[in-house]
């Protein structure tokens, strides 16, 4: 027992799980806990310019490497500002834990009035957060920090509020600040439904395999599966990586439908479905089998109902069914020129939407294989979703459905805190861009060097289309006026650059990685053309 403040019960205990940064920003609830991290040279400190920001780069830090993002934001107005954030970390299965202040504890939920109250705190957050809970005493931290790291290492990772108030904060008494408890064991599966699931991949004639954001960390295992199975595998936006497309296996979703008709059984390894099912309507073929692997078991039957639901790891249960496939599966011969040549045909799509393709093509091409590419809700990055080729899990960094306009820069930001020798290109719209723009000051104070490029059309593009099609052309708030972007990023000291076409996007490229500060590129835009996307 150590006789300690809540605050520094707190980050000690966050040391014990590798906790090596903080996003957020300072204010007077938190005062007691800044002034514990001003000790703690293990854990660096990314102040930002709003909460949203923060709360965006802890999303990043954890969706690019699998590990806990961690933000910390005053009560009240901070929390809500860092809780669009955290719906895109809900959506996106991401583990962020929440540090969030409170006012003082005897006047919660009073209603006096005082500095950032709002009734009801956790109650707020209970929508976007798996857990939430409040610390009532510097020798409780220890306690609910492991149970926060215990949620969001089980199950379904979504991400954890704990919040403490300004006076428990500086609070002191005796603390034990307990080892870190060994990690909980995630679940393998039910092995007679794995036995039956292999009976049912290794007899069917033509199998496929779609996979969601729920098997970014079983690459490995579904690769492995799929060439023995010599089984097509689409991915669902969040899943983009789990299978390189350079695979002959890894199909788009353009040709994944078409091949869909043909599935006698499908493997679903943890995804909602929603895009096939609900979006793109693929349909329903009588006597298909479903197998689904999903670690969350009210995830299991909803939308697409099993012919076997497994609930499980999806890492540990495909190594398994690897295995047990092997005594069901029957001969088979290699795809790869049927495949590939589906896949060959389906690029002529690709190459019709220009400028869009040609400018797909150079950033995939400057980026580099391990490079991670954050593409926002705009029309190059919904373009993206089908056509920017992925090459490793955790690179290809989306905000799943929740669709959370502006996350892009900021999240890229946290990306790049997070993986300092990978290559990050961010690309954003010139109205998603400013939603966190602001935050280019943040990236010159804490040389966090990437590239991001804006395709600017002056408009909310997406919007605008719709009218367009939907509403015969009757524009009504979709027009922006939009600072010089250039002068914009010179203005906080980060480099400017416009690129008027592809290869001058390459050169702007190339330039931007080799500087020692963030940077900005300006990329003009028309109209964009129609897309196919299912």
């Amino acid at each position: 027992m150590t006789e300690m403040t809540g605050a520094q019960a707190i980050i000690k205990t966050l040391k014990k799980y590798g906790i090596d940064t903080i996003f957020g920003l300072p204010g007077v609830q938190l005062d007691n806990i800044f002034d514990a991290l001003y000790y703690e040279d293990s854990i660096r400190i990314i102040h930002t310019r709003h909460e949203q920001g923060a709360g965006y780069m802890a999303f990043g830090y954890a969706a690019s490497t699998g590990k806990t993002g961690v933000c910390l934001v005053v009560p009240g107005p901070g929390l809500l500002n860092a809780s669009a954030a955290l719906s895109t970390a809900y959506a996106c299965n991401t583990p962020v834990l929440v540090l969030a202040g409170q006012i003082r504890s005897d006047m919660i939920d009073k209603g006096i009035g005082l500095l950032h109250e709002v009734p009801n705190q956790l109650g707020m957050m209970e929508s976007v957060a798996k857990w939430t809970a409040s610390a009532p005493s510097p020798a409780d931290a220890p306690a609910l920090v492991h149970e926060a790291f215990k949620q969001l290492q089980t199950g379904r990772r979504r991400p954890v509020v704990l919040e403490m108030a300004m006076d428990i904060m500086g609070q002191k008494s005796e603390v034990k600040i307990a080892e870190r408890p060994h990690e909980p064991e995630r679940p393998e599966g039910d092995p007679d439904l794995i036995e039956k699931a292999a009976k049912i991949l290794g007899n069917a004639k033509n199998p496929m395999i779609y996979v969601g954001g729920g098997a970014q960390d079983a690459a490995t295992e579904v690769r492995e599966l799929a060439e023995s199975l010599q089984a097509p595998v689409n991915a669902s936006i969040s899943g983009r990586g789990v299978i390189s497309d350079r695979s002959y296996l890894a199909q788009n979703r353009i040709t994944a439908r078409e091949l869909w008709d043909e599935a006698d059984a499908v493997l679903v390894v943890g995804s909602r479905m929603t895009g096939p099912v609900l979006m793109s309507n693929w349909p329903m073929k009588d006597g298909r089998k479903i197998v689904r692997i999903d670690i969350d078991p009210e995830q299991i039957d909803r939308l697409l109902k099993p012919d076997v639901g497994i609930i499980a790891d999806a890492g540990k249960c495909l190594n398994e069914m690897i295995r047990r496939v092997e005594k069901h599966n029957k001969p088979r011969q290699s795809r790869e020129e049927e495949l590939l040549t589906a896949k060959e045909k389906s690029l002529k799509t690709f190459y019709e939407v220009q400028p869009l393709a040609s400018y797909t093509e150079v950033i995939r091409q400057e980026l580099g294989d391990d490079g991670i590419f954050v593409p926002e809700m705009t029309q190059m990055g919904y373009f993206s979703w089908v056509w920017f080729p992925v090459y490793h899990p955790r690179t290809y960094i989306s905000c799943s459905y929740q669709g959370t306009l502006g996350y892009g820069f900021a999240t890229a930001l946290g990306v790049k805190v997070a993986n300092p020798d990978k290559q990050v290109i961010s690309i954003n719209g010139d109205g998603g861009f400013l939603f966190t723009g602001q935050e280019l000051a943040t990236a010159m104070l804490h040389k966090i060097n990437l590239v991001a490029i804006i395709f600017r059309d002056n408009a909310y593009g997406n919007v605008r289309k719709i009218q367009d099609q939907s509403y015969g052309g009757r524009n009504i708030a979709v027009e922006l006026h939009n600072p010089d972007f250039v002068k914009y990023a010179e203005a906080f000291g980060a480099a400017g650059m416009r690129a008027e076409s592809p290869e001058s996007l390459r050169d702007a490229i190339r330039r931007g990685f080799a500087n020692d500060v963030p940077t900005l590129i300006e990329v003009p835009m028309g109209k964009a053309p129609d897309l196919r996307l299912s």
